[in-house]
């Protein structure tokens, strides 16, 4: 599989604005900062402006990779695997980001339709927030990630989704993933504002590939470009 990143570690700044200008301004202080990988964004900017146009207007600031997480995608059923792959590769995106949560059916048939039209799936199982997992009184069942990325090492994904605000969780899926791909690559939200931290979730995969996602921790500071430097700094200490 073609790498999404060119770093091994690295910053992923999550593009949760509300308009265009803001997305604009917040590419245009970010994206010459050693570190920043790639940009995500998310369903608000993709329903407002439509994929095609937000692509065209990170793409006149620079060439870095735009991943769309649709928030969350890879839920309905399998047959709208297409169609939601072909969306994703009309308006540029280079990475999509799946939850199965649906099932293993729904799992495999949008991982083949990213992978037909080569984009890169990078599949979540477990989010950053409390009662998600029915263990922690949520709904989802408790070993359900587990799963939903033991399937996805089956189907040949290497990136994978994992809460960088829970390092204990972070160090169970690089185990169950390490001994199943050459290089599993781990993108971690919930790092800054939601209370994560490089270095503790970096820790447990310093033999494999991290990528920090982070959102308003930078959109929301007052010195965008400075608030950036400071979390790939840390990044990049594990190159």
């Amino acid at each position: 599989m073609k790498s999404l990143f060119e770093s091994r570690f690295g910053v992923i700044i999550a593009c949760d604005v509300s308009s265009k200008e803001n997305l604009m301004r917040l590419v245009e202080e970010t994206s010459s900062v050693k570190g920043i990988v790639g940009y995500k964004v998310g369903c608000i900017l993709g329903l407002t402006y439509g994929l095609p146009r937000i692509s065209e207007l990170v793409q006149e600031i620079t060439d870095l990779p735009i991943i769309y997480d649709h928030q969350k995608a890879g839920t309905d059923i399998p047959q709208l695997g297409e169609g939601f792959a072909q969306a994703c590769k009309d308006g540029g995106m280079k990475g999509v980001i799946l939850f199965p949560q649906s099932g293993p059916v729904s799992e495999e048939a949008f991982i083949d339709a990213l992978f037909t039209r080569d984009l890169i799936p990078i599949v979540g199982g477990e989010m950053t927030h409390p009662k998600y997992l029915s263990t922690d009184g949520g709904y989802i069942r408790g070993d359900a990630p587990k799963e939903m990325y033991h399937l996805a090492a089956q189907k040949g994904v290497e990136y994978y989704v994992v809460p960088g605000n829970k390092p204990d969780q972070i160090k169970k899926y690089r185990e169950l993933l390490s001994p199943l791909l050459d290089l599993p690559k781990f993108c971690m939200p919930g790092i800054g504002s939601q209370g994560g931290q490089i270095r503790s979730a970096f820790q447990h995969l310093k033999d494999v590939s991290a990528y920090a996602i982070v959102g308003s921790a930078i959109y929301k500071s007052d010195d965008m470009k400075s608030a950036a430097q400071i979390f790939a700094r840390e990044a990049l200490e594990f190159v």
